[in-house]
């Protein structure tokens, strides 16, 4: 069976924050997680960004265990926009990437950037002076 491993932005109702619903996705659907970023205040709505991992299957169920359980998903690959357009490849954002989404072109000294390396941590929205960086939940 294939294995997937996809990065999630989940979004929990506020009857849900006190739930474990992270353990129920590795003790009844057997997936590896990696938490991204997490806000989640017991009371208040709820959002987790992770990675998870498993095999295709037991990721479906999975899936389908949270969104029957009422939590939201959204791919976090479609979430993360960089507009090129307003980039002036200034390099603030590189210094401050934790995960080195983004990166110098030396021979054209403009700056690139690697989607699947980005954990929205949103250090670079608050360093970017042309807000070329948009993150979207």
């Amino acid at each position: 069976m294939a294995t997937v491993s996809k990065r999630l932005v989940l979004h929990f109702p506020k009857r849900l924050t006190n739930e474990p619903i992270v353990y129920k996705l590795v003790k009844d659907f057997d997936l590896e997680f990696n938490i991204l970023k997490a806000s989640v205040t017991p009371g208040e709505e709820g959002l987790l960004v992770m990675e998870l991992t498993g095999e295709q299957r037991s990721y479906d169920k999975g899936v389908k265990y949270l969104t029957e359980t009422g939590v939201k998903i959204q791919s976090l690959s479609q979430d993360v926009v960089w507009n090129e357009s307003r980039c002036t490849h200034c390099g603030a954002c590189i210094t401050l990437c934790p995960t080195g989404a983004f990166s110098l072109e030396l021979d054209t000294r403009r700056v690139s950037f690697d989607h699947t390396k980005c954990v929205v941590c949103e250090l670079c929205i608050k360093a970017c002076p042309p807000r070329a960086m948009e993150l979207y939940f």
